[in-house]
């Protein structure tokens, strides 16, 4: 769900209720009812809990996940913040070939192949989309 769906995250949530000590390390992480990818992730280890279970309570509270780490969504101008034009190392073209299936990867595992590869996140995602890989899931529930 995206930012015209604001309002309405919990709606995908319908049997689930809202943990108070998730919450409430959610809340002192948010800045004006806004998570980052990076503080989701950060309450996820501190509690223990899934980067899944992080998105879940924070659409139970309608808060919106900003700044992804790949940097496919949730920044101000509204625009991606990857590099179209990256140059794709061979090792990398190969990881990424040898991942994508159906032209898809999981945020999980771009995030994998930047961790074996030692680079940036957002490097592997520009790959991504210059190579026309779609990533998703999203480790957080966001896409």
């Amino acid at each position: 769900m995206g930012h015209e769906d604001k309002g309405h995250f919990a709606a995908k949530h319908q049997n689930k209720k809202i943990d108070k000590t998730i919450a409430e390390k959610i809340q002192a992480l948010a800045d004006d009812n806004c998570l980052t990818c990076s503080a989701a992730h950060r309450a996820g280890k501190a509690l223990n809990v899934s980067p899944s279970e992080i998105g879940v309570q924070t659409d139970l509270l309608e808060y919106q996940i900003t700044e992804c780490q790949l940097g496919l969504y949730g920044f101000s101008d509204g625009e991606k913040k990857i590099n179209p034009n990256i140059e794709i190392s061979p090792d990398l073209n190969e990881q990424l070939d040898k991942a994508a299936e159906n032209d898809r990867i999981s945020c999980l595992e771009c995030w994998n192949i930047a961790k074996n590869l030692k680079m940036k996140r957002i490097d592997v995602s520009s790959a991504c989309e210059k190579k026309n890989i779609k990533i998703k899931p999203c480790q957080l529930g966001a896409f």
